[in-house]
């Protein structure tokens, strides 16, 4: 360790030990002991260590000196002068060259992307938003910068161990080094990889690239690359022959995406990946869809008929699918999902991913061996839209990992009319990638054979590191943002470069024709076969009246349906358990079923409080959800709570994982502990992230009815940013893409006088959603009222409809909200509503007010009603199940108290809450006999005061008026 530290004050920073055997006898020591090459003072001392005589003079007497203790500055004697009959000066100036090579080699890794020939075009703009870069690597003076000059090219150098340049060979002229390099780092192939702090994927990567010959194909590689890129090709000229004027947002300049897709594909299925969900935006769907998940092309061409009966509520180039099929090429079966998704280009993003994560959790591919994601991107979206970001990030969170997903970007140099140097600020649109150190490999989309070799590439690192990769495909869009759009208006200089430029098809097809891979006679008899199977098709698709859906299902669930697509049961059993088995769920809550485990004294407390509670045969919230949790998991469903802090629950109420105080990173999950066959329970914190994180779970839920999926939020609020997913995924879902999904969203929601930041969950906007007709009393008959209902809705359970939880924050602890065992035994529902039990129901007809209500307000206003000595006077109802709005249950008790006013009250805001929601039912239940007044806060354009005074003057003014019976009279 001394000596080691001797050394390390000679050189500076020691570097990576590189032989020289060859001519370390030649070399004196002076040179390196003037501040230069301190790993060659590595090198000789490694040889010194092995044979003393086998290094200069001047070694030995300075390595012999360091060891004694003498100081660095001390230990070198210039030894006698005995070299200059050997050529000791010529060796002396090889070898001070020889770093400056190894900095040539290192700067062509690091920045030969920069020069490398990806534009298509030709006209850089896919590169940098400013100007084309220029580059030392390239300029012509090169030589000089590396202080190398002409009479260098054509010396021999010992090549770095790190490069696989040289293949067999360790030495090689400059002149070769240099051509070499740009072969593989400046031609149709751009690499970055450099910042990635592996060295072992570093070197993976290089090998990849830098051996002498590695992008060589067979001929029936080379043909099928061909009929690949045909298939891709003529699609699209089928589409604009044959509806020239319709939008399908076409792959024209970009059609080596469909060989691309088809080779990941073929490599990860010789990998032994079995399911692959795929999520992309709509330019190349239809050409992804016909060409690469080979859904039936009359199917597809039946959708450009106006007058077809569609039952799915969205345009062709949103719509998904699922498939599965043989792959020719490894002859083994896999499966093929496109998600369907909107026009948010990369909301579909964690969608995708949580599917994903889904399957390979049902599965048991703990791996990511067998099943896998693809995300399709356009350069624009890639770099703008943060999701993009969110998703990266949960690339490596355990329990939100895929394992890997090979990322795919149409580059095409513009979204929509805006170019780069307007719409990003780096270098490229897929440096966001770098964030978790996913290699980038950028291709001119016209070299199908790079673009090949790339996803090849690709789909290997994948399979070996399981991490993500991005493939950057540089191309151009031959025709508008859509096929009705002129882009000269915006790019006049682009659009005539792309005019003259010619199809990547023509060009592949003549390089092959020209190495005589393929005949020219083939090649057009290729294409006519292709036509011949487009025209059959649209032929076909002229018989079709109706969309049939199941062509457009990206998730089915089979089992789960009857064939009329209804569920197989339209009935709401009970969820009601035994008293022992609230009994034994209770305890495991109140325990820690593991031994030797150190909790937190407080959490102690807790604990004792639930057994407590148990004891006495009461439930609060934190106890009645383990309840439900208990049991589900005890029946054998999988149950998965995501979101930031559900561990331990936002207000340390739910404590889902313990911690031991004494062992770092030693927890327990007592809910595992239920019984010995039951499911997984599965509770993760999550980055700090909402439109990711809810859209992943979103995708998790897709997979499977047979599961328990929730998000919470931290505070209700905080969906606001996830409010793409709920807009766009969970509240049409089903209508645009026939999609059955159970998500549940738990949201904090309650104004406590904090302040206007996580008061409200904003219930008016989901609530304003639902597609209930307010207007219409539903015509069901009682017994099947409340399923029939659930089932037309948009969302809600049982029928794996999304459901919305305004969850409680104050209450979680209010001595008052909780429920007996009683309301949980066998035969016991949900309560949809929950009507006054108290004295009010001995005299109904003598009660002057129904008070409607839902939420938190419901113990304000028992209080001021006790308060008030009104317990005869005023009944109060509380509406548990908002939308669908139970309309059968209200009509009982608006029937009951047939003499009483109608009073809606809630605690938020007039525009706000669920006043505008109510009203119109509630006047549909009653006919529109009698009116509904309001009683609340009045109209604000916050959600809460940020003053607690002013919180509660605010309060006691609308609980007046919910209990001033003359209030709406016009008495005083």
């Amino acid at each position: 360790g001394e000596q080691w530290a001797r050394l390390a004050a000679v050189g500076g920073a020691l570097r990576t030990f590189q032989p020289m055997r060859s001519y370390t006898a030649s070399v004196s020591a002076e040179p390196f002991l003037n501040g230069t090459s301190s790993n060659y003072v590595e090198e000789m001392y490694y040889a010194w260590l092995e044979n003393p005589r086998s290094v200069h003079k001047s070694w030995d007497i300075f390595f012999r000196n360091a060891n004694a203790g003498a100081p660095p500055g001390a230990a070198y004697h210039s030894p006698p002068l005995a070299g200059a009959a050997l050529g000791l000066a010529n060796a002396q100036a090889m070898v001070g060259v020889q770093p400056n090579v190894e900095k040539l080699v290192e700067d062509h890794l690091i920045r030969g992307h920069h020069v490398a020939q990806l534009d298509p075009l030709g006209i850089m703009a896919a590169i940098d938003p400013g100007p084309p870069p220029s580059d030392i690597i390239t300029s012509n003076d090169k030589l000089e910068f590396y202080g190398l000059d002409e009479s260098d090219l054509d010396k021999v150098f010992r090549l770095p161990t790190t490069t696989f340049i040289g293949g067999s060979e360790s030495t090689l002229p400059l002149r070769e080094i240099i051509q070499r390099l740009e072969m593989a780092y400046c031609q149709s192939i751009g690499v970055e990889f450099m910042f990635i702090n592996d060295l072992e994927q570093c070197q993976w990567i290089r090998q990849k690239f830098e051996r002498p010959g590695i992008m060589q194909f067979t001929l029936e590689e080379k043909r099928t690359l061909l009929a690949r890129m045909v298939r891709s090709t003529r699609f699209e000229e089928f589409l604009q022959r044959k509806w020239s004027s319709e939008k399908r947002f076409g792959l024209e300049g970009c059609e080596s995406l469909i060989p691309a897709l088809k080779t990941i594909i073929d490599k990860s299925s010789m990998n032994g990946v079995e399911s692959i969900i795929m999520g992309m935006p709509h330019r190349g769907r239809l050409n992804v869809l016909a060409n690469v998940i080979r859904k039936e092309l009359d199917q597809i061409f039946c959708q450009f008929d106006s007058k077809l009966e569609a039952g799915s509520g969205d345009v062709k180039y949103h719509l998904g699918m699922w498939h599965r099929r043989i792959n020719r090429v490894t002859d083994r079966n896999i499966t093929l999902s496109l998600m369907a998704n909107p026009s948010h280009l990369e909301a579909v993003d964690p969608v995708v991913q949580g599917k994903t994560k889904a399957e390979q959790f049902y599965c048991g591919d703990t791996e990511g061996n067998r099943v896998m994601s693809i995300l399709l991107h356009g350069d624009a979206a890639f770099a703008g839209q943060g999701v993009v970001y969110e998703t990266f990030h949960l690339s490596d969170l355990p329990s939100y990992t895929t394992h890997g997903t090979i990322h795919v970007v149409v580059n095409n140099q513009i979204g929509f009319t805006t170019d780069p140097r307007v719409a990003r600020s780096s270098s490229y649109p897929t440096d966001v990638a770098k964030v978790v150190n996913a290699p980038i490999f950028h291709v001119n989309a016209d070299d199908p054979e790079a673009v090949m070799y790339v996803c090849n590439v690709a789909a290997e690192w994948r399979a070996t590191f399981h991490k993500d990769v991005v493939v950057d495909l540089v191309c151009y869009r031959r025709n508008g943002h859509n096929e009705m759009d002129e882009p000269m208006f915006t790019q006049p200089l682009m659009y005539k470069q792309i005019k003259k430029q010619k199809g990547v098809l023509q060009k592949y097809a003549e390089k092959l024709i020209a190495e005589g891979a393929v005949t020219r006679q083939e090649y057009e008899e290729e294409i006519a076969k292709y036509d011949k199977i487009c025209e059959e098709a649209h032929a076909r698709s002229k018989d079709e009246k109706i969309l049939h859906i199941k062509h457009w299902l990206d998730s089915p669930w089979p089992g789960f349906f009857n064939m009329d697509g209804q569920p197989k049961s339209m009935t709401s059993p009970s969820t009601g358990l035994t008293e022992e088995e609230l009994g034994h769920i209770g305890h495991i809550a109140s325990s820690v079923p593991v031994e030797d485990f150190t909790i937190h004294g407080g959490l102690s407390r807790i604990l004792k409080g639930r057994a407590a509670m148990v004891g006495q045969r009461v439930c609060d919230w934190a106890l009645g959800e383990y309840m439900a949790f208990g049991s589900l998991l005890k029946e054998g469903t999988h149950i998965r709570l995501s979101g930031q802090d559900v561990e331990r629950g936002t207000f340390s109420h739910r404590h889902h994982v313990l911690h031991d105080q004494n062992v770092d990173k030693r927890i327990c999950i007592p809910m595992n502990h239920i019984a010995p066959n039951q499911a997984p329970y599965t509770v993760c914190n999550s980055s700090l992230s909402e439109y990711g994180v809810l859209g992943f779970e979103l995708g998790f839920a897709m997979a499977s009815p047979n599961a328990l999926v929730l998000w919470e939020a931290q505070f209700g609020d905080f969906h606001n940013t996830a409010q793409c997913i709920i807009d766009q995924f969970i509240c049409p879902g089903q209508a645009k893409w026939v999609r059955q999904n159970g998500i549940v969203l738990l949201l904090p929601h309650g104004m406590e006088g904090m302040g206007p930041e996580h008061s409200s969950a904003r219930p008016e906007r989901f609530l304003q959603m639902c597609n209930e007709d307010p207007d219409a009393y539903p015509k069901f008959s009682a017994e099947e009222f409340a399923v029939r209902q659930l089932y037309d809705c948009n969302w809600i359970i049982p029928f794996r409809k999304p459901l919305i939880v305004f969850t409680p924050k104050s209450l979680l602890r209010h001595p008052d909200a909780k429920s007996s065992f009683d309301d949980m035994l066998p035969g016991t529902h949900f309560q949809r509503l929950i009507p006054d039990s108290g004295p009010v129901c001995e005299k109904p007809d003598g009660v002057k007010r129904i008070v409607f209500c839902t939420g938190k307000v419901y113990y304000e206003l028992t209080r001021e009603r006790k308060n008030r000595g009104m317990d005869n006077t005023v009944a109060i109802a509380r509406i548990e199940q908002l939308s669908p709005f139970p309309f059968d249950q209200v009509k009982v008790e608006t029937d009951r108290y047939r003499n009483a006013d109608l009073v809606w009250c809630q605690e938020e805001h007039k525009n706000q809450g669920y006043y505008d929601y109510i009203k119109p039912r509630l006047r549909t239940t009653v006919d529109r006999t009698r009116p509904v007044w309001y009683a609340g806060r009045g109209p604000a354009a916050a959600p809460a005061t940020g003053n607690k005074a002013a919180h509660l003057v605010e309060l006691q003014r609308f609980l007046d008026t919910a209990f001033n019976l003359d209030a709406f009279t016009g008495q005083s």
